[in-house]
């Protein structure tokens, strides 16, 4: 895909100095940003240099983590010369030589965020303090992205973005130190919600669980919001605690409400168990208003599917990426199958979305200092804003300026009726071109807040 195209699209800000093309792998930052300009938090001062990865190693979404952490441990390598290259090989930027970033050796530490906002500010905090972190990426929860991207915008600090899927992180949230490469719940709502007329009809009632935190909030307003354009009606919306395990008293409801499609707002092991405690209450089986009734999670994973089981059949959501796209999609997402290859022979299954998405960012933010020839935040910020770029599995990708929001195909998938093993658990409905999950900056769904100015720190 070509600049024009997405400025076709209004997708770039009209002139912008950071509007560099595809694969281009000069210095386009207005500014100079030499070697010596040391004035900014962390700068690195010997051979080496240090990256934060904050991930729930504990609570609902530990899954998620893990399968970060051994991204993030494979990036690293790569960026050191280590093992065969992943992406870095089919990455349309060639900065990225195997040599570290802009030659110093990466090293990192690593923090357990518990899925909680507090406790990943706390370990950020520490990484950024103690151990001289210049980045921070990392997290499966959009309160934790929220509040951790908050506290590396005060400290001068680049936020790289795990997974948060909330529309406020680059929302009303939204900080000039931050990115996002994950998609969100506009996303999932503009992908899913032409499906599930299709599959379901147009004439559906629907019942809401949600998670009580801001992930939760906006992606129920997104499905509500695109399904109720169609046709849908909401009937009811109820708020569950992040720390819930047993949803059976949030489920018995749900068969005298008049719903006949119950949608899941839950993530990681809240989703398994809702999940499993919506199949045993016999909602898979039953009918309602003349209909069969469905069940709908809006965001989940391979992780989720392999912790539902033979539940998550049929179960129709939406992914930012699936280890499958290459082979079954096409050259269009070149870079699965390098990223899969290493993974899964370090490692010995395929990677996750999550896993995809922390590895890219990692090497996002390589490429960005390469690029813009200093470790400076302010000149990543350059460097990032309105970059396109490809080869990293999802296809041609823009970082758009406005708001460091990440545009780019969206997966929407189905639970395998008959999976031949433990990794292969969902199939792909439909590849929604990122046409039609394209929204302005200024969109509802988004409003408040302002992306402010970069803050180089110290």
């Amino acid at each position: 895909m070509t600049k024009s195209n997405f400025t076709r699209r209004g997708l770039l800000k009209t002139g912008t100095a950071a509007g560099a093309g595809l694969a281009m792998p000069t210095i386009f930052t207005s500014k100079v940003w030499g070697a010596a300009h040391t004035g900014f938090t962390n700068a690195p001062q010997g051979d080496t240099v240090t990256l934060g990865f904050n991930v729930p190693q504990s609570g609902p979404y530990a899954d998620e983590g893990a399968d970060e952490l051994r991204a993030f441990q494979l990036a690293v390598e790569h960026l050191n010369g280590e093992g065969d290259g992943g992406m870095m090989q089919t990455f349309s930027s060639k900065t990225l030589e195997g040599n570290g970033i802009m030659g110093k050796k990466v090293q990192f530490v690593s923090g357990d965020t518990q899925t909680k906002s507090d406790a990943a500010r706390a370990s950020a905090k520490s990484m950024i303090e103690k151990d001289g972190a210049i980045m921070i990426s990392g997290g499966s929860s959009s309160g934790v992205a929220v509040a951790v991207q908050a506290l590396c915008q005060e400290a001068g600090i680049i936020f790289m973005a795990g997974l948060t899927h909330a529309n406020d992180t680059t929302g009303k949230d939204k900080k000039a130190n931050g990115f996002r490469h994950f998609f969100n719940s506009y996303m999932s709502g503009a992908a899913l919600a032409p499906i599930l007329a299709k599959e379901y009809g147009k004439d559906r009632k629907a019942y809401h669980l949600t998670a009580d935190y801001n992930w939760g909030y906006t992606t129920e307003q997104a499905i509500r919001e695109s399904t109720e354009a169609l046709g849908w009606e909401t009937v009811n919306s109820v708020l569950t605690p992040l720390t819930q395990t047993d949803f059976s008293s949030y489920i018995a409801p749900v068969l005298n409400s008049g719903a006949d499609v119950l949608v899941l707002n839950h993530y990681g092991g809240n989703m398994v168990n809702s999940l499993t405690n919506a199949v045993q209450f016999g909602l898979r089986e039953a009918t309602a208003n003349g209909k069969k009734f469905e069940i709908v999670v809006p965001l989940y994973s391979e992780l989720m599917a392999r912790g539902a089981g033979k539940n998550i059949a049929g179960i129709l959501g939406s992914q930012n990426w699936d280890w499958k796209l290459e082979n079954e999609k096409g050259a269009r997402y070149t870079g699965t199958n390098a990223f899969v290859k290493s993974f899964g022979e370090k490692y010995g299954f395929p990677p996750s979305q999550a896993a995809h998405t922390c590895y890219v960012q990692t090497l996002l933010y390589a490429d960005a200092v390469n690029r813009a020839g200093s470790f400076n935040p302010c000149a990543v910020v350059e460097a990032l804003e309105g970059f396109e770029f490809d080869g990293m599995g999802n296809g041609p990708t823009l970082y758009r300026a406005e708001d460091h929001q990440c545009f780019k195909d969206v997966v929407v998938v189905r639970g395998k009726e008959n999976p031949e093993n433990e990794f292969d658990l969902v199939e792909i409905v439909e590849v929604t071109p990122v046409d039609q999950v394209t929204y302005p900056p200024d969109h509802p769904q988004f409003a408040g807040g302002a992306l402010g100015e970069c803050n180089p720190g110290a």
